[in-house]
């Protein structure tokens, strides 16, 4: 997956100890003064755009976009990618890069630089910058295997020559943020370096009043969209979970958040009909519930189907959810992948329909049979699991709750386990959970997806590191397959590959998805005016993907 496309659901990165939320509140007070989001009710043009973070109780001050740890908005605010894609209306913006070609072999990809660019210490970007980057990104983090060689063709050209034909580069190349040559070339360790002191060409990238729960992020003085730096700055804040975020969002004392939150209407919009809007659009990840393959019996497909079967996905989507999802079908595509679902497949299979009688059959088909109202292990012990999920998500913890309820109908115990997100993520890297709730890769097209859930080149032993494919399956069927439609040089050819993909997939289950994610977004206009909305996509409501800088180059303070 490019690394600017983190999936914005849940952080990848280890997350931090989670406080109470009594502490949360007094810290708000703290950083704020006690009076709400750098004075609550400030409209006098200056108002700092506040944003909760309800999955980061404490901030480090890294802007490193090498590292997992970085601080929010690194990848949002401070850098910039070449080209921004947003998944509310599939377009490509261009920002680093005014234009793009691809070589008619798909072998090659050349991007033109925006003229006048300058880095916030106010030296210029050159493609020298954009060669480097990517130099280094394959140096420290890999990844970009396709990609043979860049070249600086002259000061405003770069060209991406791959080894292979591979129509995915563009959205990986497009929207990998660029760093500065100058000043990355001098650092010894570039992974573990810091940055607490960015040059980036963001529009927000000075630092500013950096505590252990709260930072700003003031104007570039370079930037190269000057018009558009239209709010003065970004403050973050950092809460306990969701609970504590929200009850300073619904209070009037943040401005934007993508937490979950409950009854939406009656809690926030009800309060201020006229300012708190939200929009979810059905444009986030699939959200899956993931078993693990290398423990038995998760790596029986008929156990996979049969596990769906017995999980009632209304239930999971109107309670757990708040109505706000979508159940899953059996071709494992979100919403976002509309276009490419195979309706004649998705309308015929079974497995993501629920059905208790179903499969309780086909367990007892498998060998796994109830006695005295408790499934059977083949070895005769109970059949039970762990269902894990980060503490900080109430709105997961409630899908898994839901699930081990509809398991026990068919004589399976399963238990919810909460740790704190980063031990959970843990468990999920090394491989030593047993069942989870998970994000899934999401992109503009459904490349990453199959690949990141089916892929055999994404499957790390146990006990080795995934980022990835945490479930570990892989089938090499779908590599054929996804390296098929990389290199189809069009999308009626893509199209037949993702077919495949689907097929296997149905065949497979390699996962259980549950629902498509939606891009959670809610925010008051009382401050800010111009956000996207249902009216007007021009970007999701997500404060925590590629298409923000767009949100925030677009926002305009109210002035009283």
């Amino acid at each position: 997956m490019a690394p600017s496309r983190i999936p914005s659901r849940r952080p990848r990165a280890v997350l931090r100890a989670v406080t109470a939320t009594a502490a949360a509140a007094l810290v708000l007070s703290a950083c704020t003064g006690g009076s709400g989001a750098s004075g609550a009710g400030d409209t006098s043009g200056n108002q700092l755009l506040t944003i909760p973070r309800e999955d980061l109780a404490t901030f480090t001050r890294n802007f490193n976009p090498l590292s997992p740890q970085a601080a929010p908005m690194t990848l949002q605010a401070v850098y910039e990618p070449l080209v921004v894609h947003s998944m509310a209306d599939a377009k490509d913006t261009p920002w680093l890069a005014t234009k793009w070609e691809q070589a008619k072999d798909g072998k090659s990809l050349t991007f033109t630089l925006r003229d006048g660019v300058k880095w916030s210490d106010g030296q210029p970007l050159t493609a020298d910058d954009v060669v480097y980057t990517f130099e280094l990104q394959k140096k420290v983090l890999g990844g970009f295997d396709y990609l043979d060689k860049v070249t600086a063709v002259d000061a405003h050209t770069v060209k991406f020559s791959f080894s292979k034909p591979f129509s995915p580069a563009f959205y990986e190349i497009g929207g990998h943020y660029i760093l500065p040559k100058h000043i990355w070339s001098k650092v010894k360790d570039p992974a573990k370096f810091a940055n607490p002191n960015p040059v980036a060409t963001g529009p927000y990238t000075k630092i500013e009043k950096f505590q252990a729960q709260s930072y700003e992020l003031r104007k570039n003085p370079e930037y190269w969209q000057p018009a558009k730096q239209q709010i003065a700055g970004i403050q973050m804040l950092a809460f306990s979970g969701n609970d504590s975020a929200n009850v300073a969002f619904t209070n009037g004392e943040v401005d934007w958040t993508q937490s979950f939150i409950p009854d939406i209407e009656k809690s926030f919009v009800a309060k201020d009909k006229e300012h708190n809007h939200y929009w979810f659009p059905p444009a986030g990840a699939m959200i899956n519930w993931q078993l693990n393959t290398t423990k038995a019996p998760f790596d029986d497909p008929a156990v996979r189907k049969a596990l769906s079967m017995a999980i009632d996905r209304d239930q999971i989507t109107k309670v757990a959810m708040n109505g706000y999802a979508e159940p899953a079908d059996c071709t494992g595509l979100a919403r976002t992948y509309d276009k490419w679902r195979d309706k004649d497949l998705a309308a015929s299979c079974t497995w993501t329909t629920y059905d208790t009688d179903a499969a309780a059959k086909a367990l007892d088909a498998a060998g796994y049979k109830e006695s005295g109202g408790k499934r059977k292990l083949k070895n005769g012990k109970d059949f039970t699991f762990d269902i894990s999920v980060g503490s900080a998500s109430s709105d997961w913890i409630s899908v898994a709750n839901i699930i081990k309820q509809n398991l026990a109908k068919v004589g399976i115990t399963a238990t919810v386990k909460t740790p704190d997100w980063g031990a959970v993520v843990s468990s999920y890297e090394q491989g030593t959970f047993e069942t989870g709730i998970v994000w899934s890769n999401n992109g503009a097209t459904p490349y990453e997806y199959f690949r990141g859930v089916m892929s055999t080149v994404m499957v790390k032993p146990a006990g080795e590191k995934a980022t990835e494919n945490y479930h570990r399956f892989g089938d090499k069927k779908a590599d054929k397959l996804i390296d098929a439609f990389a290199a189809a040089p069009d999308e009626q050819s893509q199209r037949e590959q993702m077919n495949g993909l689907q097929e296997l997939y149905n065949k497979d289950a390699p996962i259980v998805p549950l629902f498509t994610g939606p891009e959670w977004g809610a925010y008051t206009d009382a401050r800010f005016t111009g956000w996207p909305s249902e009216e007007n996509p021009y970007a999701t409501l997500g404060n925590r993907n590629g298409s923000t800088i767009l949100v925030l180059t677009s926002l305009k303070p109210v002035k009283g």
